[in-house]
């Protein structure tokens, strides 16, 4: 039920923006942009996608298996688009990647918070940067930046640091604990669960070299900036001007503000909240909203709907060792 509340309060978001600036105006504008580089903006969002198939490839040991590192990311990124804070999209790329790549859920689940730990760390540093070199946002990019040094301090721990990954397990335990379930499952689930800690944990310093993170760490930095960049063609698509260090401002901080939101992939809060920062930064409103509308439309719903195409396709493999660790835990 809370799901559906969660859908219905993202549709009246975009409604009430779409009504504030206009239907007509929005129509207008988009009949209006240049069509040529917004299909531009899309190619390249998918060379996103492809980048980072090839971060999540090289980090379970698997560079070139392009194909089918490009469908597991999918597959994550269409679960994250639909749960909270893209909660799922970790859990989801693991399982994936498990059945297609044919690692250990542990080494995926690895491979999920490296790639988050670099995401939220590069984002921190920008907002940061942000907020020493714009004035007019410093007080929200200051507020970003704490909250994503604080994330990434935290996955951190859980993904490298075992002693402390336990005991934020064991906290949560004592949570699942009061739960109505048996005591030989909770039992199975206490022991699978510290296993797999100490495997993911295991695996991640098997990889954890200067070298190793580095070409992570430049991969992650690429698929940030090529982001950006898309956002920026679309700028570009409706005849605006603008810096593109404006553009990684308002990329940062509206998806920040999608995660705090917990609404599903952010659907509303971040159109709205891309429309008031592009406002304040001197873009008339109804551009504004159509800029943020069409943006979403390339980077979130077309990706969503690839990856409800793939997880169609591979929805049954995928089921199957789903139930099959719910049995496990059962069992």
């Amino acid at each position: 039920m809370k799901k559906i509340y969660f859908f219905l309060l993202s549709v009246l978001l975009i409604l009430v923006l779409i009504l504030w600036i206009g239907p007509l105006k929005v129509l207008r504008s988009i009949y209006m942009a240049d069509w040529r580089i917004m299909g531009l903006a899309f190619l390249l969002h998918l060379a996103v996608i492809a980048v980072r198939g090839l971060r999540w490839g090289f980090i379970i040991g698997q560079p070139w298996s392009l194909g089918t590192n490009f469908t597991v990311k999918s597959i994550g990124l269409f679960a994250g688009n639909l749960s909270p804070m893209r909660s799922a999209g970790d859990v989801m790329s693991a399982v994936a990647g498990k059945k297609l790549n044919g690692i250990g859920l542990s080494e995926g689940l690895s491979a999920g918070l490296t790639e988050r730990f670099f995401d939220i760390g590069i984002g921190g540093f920008l907002l940061l940067l942000s907020a020493v070199l714009v004035p007019r946002i410093r007080i929200i990019a200051l507020l970003g930046a704490f909250l994503s040094v604080f994330m990434t301090y935290m996955i951190y721990l859980v993904n490298w640091r075992e002693e402390k990954s336990l005991r934020i397990y064991r906290r949560m335990h004592g949570i699942i604990e009061r739960l109505p379930i048996s005591d030989n499952t909770l039992e199975n689930l206490h022991m699978k669960l510290t296993s797999g800690i100490r495997d993911m944990i295991d695996y991640t310093k098997s990889y954890s070299s200067f070298s190793v993170l580095a070409v992570i760490f430049g991969l992650s930095l690429i698929s940030w900036l090529m982001e950006c960049l898309r956002l920026y063609l679309v700028f570009m698509a409706f005849g605006v001007e603008t810096t593109f260090s404006a553009v990684v401002i308002i990329f940062l901080l509206a998806n920040l503000v999608g995660v705090l939101s917990a609404l599903p992939g952010g659907v509303g809060s971040i159109e709205v909240s891309m429309t008031g920062l592009f406002v304040l930064f001197d873009v008339p409103g109804f551009i504004a909203g159509s800029i943020a509308l069409v943006d979403r439309l390339i980077s979130f719903w077309s990706v969503t709907a690839l990856g409800a195409i793939l997880s169609s396709y591979y929805a049954g493999d995928i089921l199957d060792e789903v139930k099959s660790y719910i049995l496990d835990f059962k069992t």
